[in-house]
């Protein structure tokens, strides 16, 4: 069964055992999303367990499209608290002056987790179409072929899409950044 088969069937039973089987099949995606944050094969270990819990305590809010797009945006997000809890904590107050330790290029990862936010923001303003098409060519992985079978537009139109969405995206992003400095 596909992705959103497995969706559709948990969607209209409610059994999480449908759920089940769709993290069953990116265990080790999720295990590799971790392990490049958290840097820490048991920390990874750990995260996939409260990722796996989190999704099945809260898959049912939401209407999930691409589920595995949306599982990966919950793993990196829940990687991202944890570091930042773990930052928070590594923080000593030694004669009234913070020090830190160093984070071995986990502060880089915090750093463009605003620059995810800002990217989710464009996403969300592209029209349909484009949206659509950005996020299973980049996203999804699929070719201009798949993409042109799942969402009916020709070859043409996909690449078009893709093309504007992608010109759109870095207009939109330029924009926020540039209101952000003023």
């Amino acid at each position: 069964m596909t992705d959103n088969e497995l969706l559709e069937q948990f969607y209209a039973s409610g059994d999480q055992q449908w759920l089940g089987h769709l993290l069953e099949r990116y265990t080790l995606l999720l295990l590799g999303v971790c392990l490049k944050y958290l840097k820490d094969e048991q920390e990874a270990r750990d995260a996939v367990q409260q990722v796996f819990l989190k999704v099945l305590t809260e898959a049912a809010r939401f209407k999930i499209d691409f589920f595995k797009s949306w599982l990966y945006m919950v793993a990196k997000n829940h990687c991202l608290m944890k570091l930042r809890s773990q930052q928070g904590r590594r923080m000593q107050d030694i004669d009234g002056h913070s020090f830190a330790a160093p984070e071995d290029g986990r502060d880089e990862l915090l750093a463009n987790e605003q620059t995810y936010r800002h990217l989710e923001w464009a996403l969300a303003e592209l029209g349909a179409e484009q949206r659509h098409c950005v996020t299973l060519f980049y996203l999804e992985k699929k070719s201009y072929q798949q993409v042109s079978e799942q969402t009916g537009y020709t070859p043409m139109q996909v690449k078009s899409h893709i093309q504007n969405g992608k010109r759109n995206l870095r207009i939109l992003l330029e924009r926020k950044l540039k209101d952000q400095r003023q």
